[in-house]
């Protein structure tokens, strides 16, 4: 990553750090820590964890954000769109800041619903990895990864085409169902990503299949 990227990354994980520390002597003990598919509390843990959990899992993230480009076999490929790799980590990186803050304020009083939170964070996400797939190069760890993509340039490069868009639309549909339908939010990601998902590792054999027979099965 460059350094811009670590920076950015190091940036959120410290003002986790400092936002656990400026609730932590406000919080209750145990304090709300999952909800369910309604939007009620369904789960504690002590303050301490409830406090720094997030943080902490956001530094080993980091960590691993930063050595996948350092350790993919195809690690030039991953050069290549390296601008939109670190967009993506930082904008999951304020997606998850937003969510230890969120959580730390439910805490405190200040509540939101997660039905209707937890989907538009998640759905700009998916469009942002729309944008990304439209320029995600072959690799290990990055992208729609299925045997047929990952064995042949053409059929990688179009999947993604068709997948950027999948995910742009899956990421409209999320955001618009929690606002318009919070109560099925949880149905409408599961539903949306589960069929978009297969659809493309679908979509990628049967490309896979086509061009083997257009090249005499040599494949």
């Amino acid at each position: 990553m460059s350094k811009r990227g670590v920076i950015g990354m190091v940036g959120v994980v410290i003002l986790a750090f400092l936002i656990s520390l400026w609730f932590y002597p406000r919080l209750p003990d145990p304090m709300a820590s999952h909800w369910n598919a309604h939007g009620q509390v369904d789960g504690y843990m002590s303050r301490f964890w409830g406090a720094f959990l997030m943080p902490f899992v956001l530094v080993g993230l980091a960590f691993l954000f930063y050595v996948i480009p350092l350790i993919d076999p195809l690690r030039e490929n991953i050069r290549q769109f390296r601008g939109y790799y670190e967009g993506f980590v930082f904008l999951f990186f304020l997606y998850m800041l937003a969510i230890h803050l969120w959580t730390l304020l439910w805490n405190v009083g200040i509540r939101i619903s997660p039905n209707v939170f937890f989907p538009i964070g998640v759905g700009v996400l998916f469009v942002f990895v729309g944008f990304l797939l439209e320029h995600v190069r072959p690799n290990w760890f990055v992208g729609i990864r299925t045997p047929w993509t990952l064995s042949s340039e053409r059929v990688w490069k179009r999947t993604h085409q068709v997948g950027a868009w999948v995910f742009k639309v899956i990421g409209v549909l999320v955001m618009v169902g929690g606002i318009l339908a919070p109560r099925h939010t949880v149905w409408i990601i599961l539903g949306t990503v589960i069929a978009g998902t297969l659809g493309l590792v679908v979509y990628s054999y049967v490309l896979y299949e086509q061009e083997r027979r257009a090249s005499g099965g040599s494949h």
